[in-house]
């Protein structure tokens, strides 16, 4: 293993600890309730890229599914996945992955972040509404009106304090790893 990989690994554990500290920050509005766990999840695509963004997901998920309580309201267990909320937690993954390769594919430009975390936060709803429809039987217009319409303004926030968070902490973390993500470990061994 390289000391970049390993760099990359500790920083997608910590963004998945993140995450599950942002899942303990929870308002309950319904059976969605208003979390900051997006709000890392976007940033770790930002800050590590598509494939370390989605690692840190999925071992976020992967530890909730073991029963370890980092899921809202600090609960954890198979039973999330299956139930209401599902949707949004495996959309956490998918998220993660394309706003790390938007970002990744427009070099973390200021216009690449800003698609990313609007692709990105568009397809945890992708994920969330329909699986929020199907197990709890409700109609489509319900299933927007409690599992998105409140929360746009609040994911927008988050999508900007994303960006925010990013821009200022890339060029620290950059320094420290040598690379950012999008040049992958093996270009910067090639640029010494």
């Amino acid at each position: 293993m390289s000391i970049q990989t390993l760099r990359f690994s500790v920083l997608s554990s910590m963004m998945a600890a993140l995450m599950a500290i942002g899942a303990y920050l929870h308002i309950p509005i319904g059976p969605v309730p208003l979390v900051l766990t997006n709000l890392f999840v976007l940033l770790s695509g930002l800050l590590l890229g598509g494939r370390w963004g989605l690692l840190s997901a999925t071992l976020y998920l992967f530890v909730g599914a073991m029963g370890m309580p980092v899921f809202y309201g600090g609960k954890g267990g198979l039973a999330h996945l299956i139930g209401p909320t599902g949707g949004y937690l495996f959309g956490f993954l998918f998220s993660a992955g394309i706003v790390g390769f938007i970002s990744d594919r427009f070099h973390s430009s200021l216009l690449g972040d800003i698609i990313a975390v609007m692709i990105g936060s568009l397809i945890i709803y992708a994920f969330g509404v329909p699986w929020l429809k199907m197990m709890t039987k409700i109609s489509w217009d319900k299933a927007y009106m409690v599992g998105m319409i409140p929360f746009l303004p609040g994911d927008a926030l988050k999508a900007g304090v994303s960006i925010i968070l990013a821009r200022a902490v890339r060029p620290i973390l950059y320094r420290q790893i040598k690379t950012p993500p999008f040049l992958g470990p093996s270009s910067s061994q090639s640029q010494r």
